[in-house]
């Protein structure tokens, strides 16, 4: 079994089809997108456990904790051992993950479900989340934004799938649709995603090749593909990446901005509903709208960063990002339209960070160990995973000790975001090219990479 999953074993010949690599991708990224679904079960679960909005929020919060975490730890790893035994280990850590939390369920232990869909399921998280972005980039080094656009798109359209699916879950096995019946569903709700979820990840993990050393796409020219301000001819080691003041500038950028997605997110169901009072099946809807903005603004504004250039993109995405929660803070309880536009657009720029930040880290480290780099940043978006949610849930609960109401409850916490996108602007401002000091050898790349046709033919 170990040698089937090994990297060497998935080395494709020079004449495979580049575009059965993406379906492959998108099958881990749609499962573990689940986790932007999670809003679906947050007012379920304070019905269960008799416990309020930061709470059951850790839950969410351990999630992108782990997924930070693991995906720095394990980045190394997975670029080792290559994207078939990472998709392997990703589902079965995020599969157990919901085992686990289920049994928590069950049992009324929510420490439980912290440890599984948090802590386990996070590991799985961060370990699937890279584990095909770096594959994907070597077999589109044409269009870097499109490939990580094409990957990551599932991961913010995942609760696209999983939103109206826990709902209809929780109402088919509790019969029917008031919050009891929804309480009533929780188990075999995530039992069922669980299997789901394994069968999915699987076909994926199956099907997921890495391109032949020798390979490259017709009519592409490495020579004249580096042609923007801030791309490298050079590679860079995740060693070094982690010295350098572009990884840290873009480590405050892309935490800032997750930060300020993150927390809109999270809320999406008890938000909408306390600021214009409509039924849990319609919150869950607008979940599942907000994942199409997720998910095509990480296609369409990663896609969009190959012409403009990845430092542009990200000064749309905080600078119009800024205005937006303005219009939120200010009118946004005036109009359903209104709202419900802002955050479309909002969460579209979300998702267009995270789709966009791999291409930024090519062009600033080359291809080399950007997998790995990739995972180092995302301890970003555990940092940010942890502060969105808890500066958004801390400013509700002390609104509603104060006896505020409706989108008086968010507004505060609108302002915070404001100011969070703010200082990222500056930051992304501050990028420069990486100095050449900090370049691997040209040899340590090639020997590696011959490393990789160990095995086979």
């Amino acid at each position: 079994m170990a040698s089937v999953l090994t990297r060497s074993a998935i080395v494709a010949p020079k004449n495979f089809n580049r575009w059965l690599i993406p379906p492959a991708a998108l099958a881990i990224h749609l499962c573990i997108g689940q986790v932007y679904a999670f809003s679906v079960f947050k007012i379920p679960f304070m019905t269960h456990f008799d416990a309020g909005e930061v709470s059951i929020g850790w839950i969410f919060s351990i999630a992108i904790l782990m997924l930070g975490i693991s995906s720095a730890v394990f980045g190394p790893w997975v670029e080792k051992n290559g994207p078939r035994a990472s998709m392997v280990a990703a589902g079965t850590c995020w599969v157990v993950g919901f085992f686990i939390a289920s049994l928590g369920i069950m049992t009324g232990q929510l420490w439980l479900v912290y440890l599984g869909y948090g802590v386990i399921g996070g590991i799985g998280l961060g370990i699937g989340y890279i584990s095909p972005v770096s594959t994907l980039m070597k077999w589109f080094p044409d269009r870097p934004g499109l490939a990580t656009g094409l990957a990551i798109m599932g991961f913010g359209g995942g609760a696209l799938i999983a939103s109206p699916m826990s709902n209809q879950l929780m109402s088919l096995y509790g019969g029917g649709t008031e919050p009891e019946n929804l309480v009533a569903g929780l188990t075999p709700t995530f039992v069922t995603l669980g299997i789901v979820y394994a069968v999915v990840i699987a076909a994926g993990a199956f099907v997921i090749r890495v391109p032949h050393p020798e390979w490259k796409p017709k009519g592409f020219d490495p020579a004249k593909s580096t042609t923007k301000s801030l791309q490298t001819k050079g590679n860079v080691s995740v060693r070094n990446a982690i010295r350098t003041p572009q990884f840290w500038f873009l480590w405050v950028v892309l935490f800032l901005n997750v930060t300020a997605g993150i927390g809109i997110l999270e809320n999406a169901a008890p938000m909408i509903q306390a600021y214009f009072g409509i039924t849990a099946a319609a919150a869950a809807g607008f979940v599942g709208l907000l994942s199409i903005g997720n998910m095509a603004g990480r296609f369409v504004w990663s896609t969009t960063s190959d012409y403009l250039g990845r430092k542009n993109n990200y000064m749309l995405y905080l600078g119009v990002g800024l205005l937006l929660y303005l219009v939120v803070a200010l009118f946004g309880g005036s109009s359903l339209i209104l709202f419900i536009l802002a955050t479309l657009v909002i969460i579209s720029f979300y998702g267009g960070g995270f789709s966009t930040v791999p291409a930024y880290l090519k062009d600033l480290f080359g291809v080399y160990q950007v997998g790995a780099i990739h995972g180092a940043l995302l301890t970003a978006w555990s940092a940010a995973g942890v502060a969105g949610p808890l500066i958004v849930n801390s400013v509700v609960e002390a609104g509603e000790k104060a006896g505020k109401t409706g989108p008086e409850l968010y507004t505060p916490g609108m302002y915070i975001m404001v100011g969070a996108l703010a200082v990222g602007f500056v930051a992304n401002a501050l990028i420069r090219p990486v100095n050449e000091k900090f370049f691997e050898r040209e040899e340590t790349v090639r020997a590696e990479q011959a490393a990789s046709l160990e095995g086979n033919d």
